[in-house]
């Protein structure tokens, strides 16, 4: 039975007003806060005064000019890199690994699933202990040398050692999306390819994985801009030391913001950063599109 035009037209407002506090508070606290980002981007404020003057594209020059936000861009693809690889091959084993299971099933997802409810800084402060005081009790009881000291103190290990406790946490939803890729491959092809003598890594390679693609591909663009944007596992573990060697950009920002007082220019790094991840979310719908539609 078809709505008249007046049911029509009051479902449509009940609509409006239910989303309506949701996009003012979007409005308010994203939008809003994005274009005020970007117009003190172009100014000298410092963060306290009352006052400031335009000085145009003075910040971004200065930027491109800094040594030390090169060096945090540099740090911040490394870091990137290293969870990319990370999260992807240890989600991907564990995924594999999960869904092989025939008992349980249900439980096992969930224990794997807990860390991803824990707060990332709650997890920093854990293995922050776990760095400085059970590995060197470990490496003096075994006369491991290289594990007498936390790898936090080292400017060779510190990334690595962030980069761990962030995989650590950063696993399991992925693992969940390649899950359920995996749920998605006909089980006859399985059949099909084991009574034609297939070894398991052609059955992968030739069935798994292109099913896998669409996730693969969409935990792939997740995870770079996670590693891109990450700021709290590093700063509760070392606070971008030693010597700087794990200032990823969400620090500089932080620093030059809240420590040396030059909040346009954080404003400035703030916006470059906004424009690497609005890239990087594009990628992500397009790619997302286009995996919906062809699938193997």
């Amino acid at each position: 039975m078809k709505k008249s035009r007046r049911e029509s037209t009051a479902d449509k407002l009940t609509n409006l007003l239910f989303t309506l506090p949701a996009v003012i508070l979007y409005t308010i606290f994203f939008i809003y806060a994005v274009f005020v980002g970007i117009n003190y981007s172009f100014t000298d404020w410092d963060g306290i005064g009352k006052t400031y003057s335009y000085i145009g594209f003075t910040n971004y020059i200065n930027l491109f000019q800094n040594q030390f936000f090169w060096s945090s861009m540099g740090i911040t693809l490394k870091y990137a890199l290293m969870l990319v690889v990370g999260v992807m091959s240890v989600s991907l084993v564990l995924a594999l690994s999960l869904n092989s299971i025939k008992r349980l099933k249900t439980l096992t997802k969930s224990i794997f699933f807990v860390p991803a409810m824990i707060g990332g800084v709650t997890i920093a402060l854990i293995f922050d202990q776990i760095y400085y005081r059970l590995l060197p009790s470990v490496g003096e009881a075994f006369g491991i040398s290289w594990l007498m000291q936390s790898p936090l103190a080292s400017t060779q290990t510190a990334l690595p050692a962030v980069v761990f406790v962030n995989v650590w946490q950063a696993v399991a939803m992925p693992t969940l999306i390649f899950i359920a890729g995996l749920q998605s491959v006909p089980q006859d092809l399985y059949e099909s390819a084991m009574l034609d003598g297939a070894t398991v890594f052609n059955r992968f390679r030739y069935i798994t994985f292109p099913y896998l693609m669409p996730t693969f591909t969409i935990n792939l663009v997740l995870a770079i801009k996670s590693g891109i944007t990450s700021f709290d596992y590093a700063y509760a573990l070392t606070a971008g030391g030693p010597s700087r060697s794990t200032t990823v950009i969400g620090i500089l920002i932080y620093n030059d913001a809240f420590n040396n007082m030059k909040f346009s220019q954080a404003n400035a790094e703030a916006v470059i950063l906004f424009i690497l991840i609005a890239l990087l979310s594009l990628l992500q719908i397009k790619i997302s599109s286009k995996g919906g539609v062809n699938q193997v």
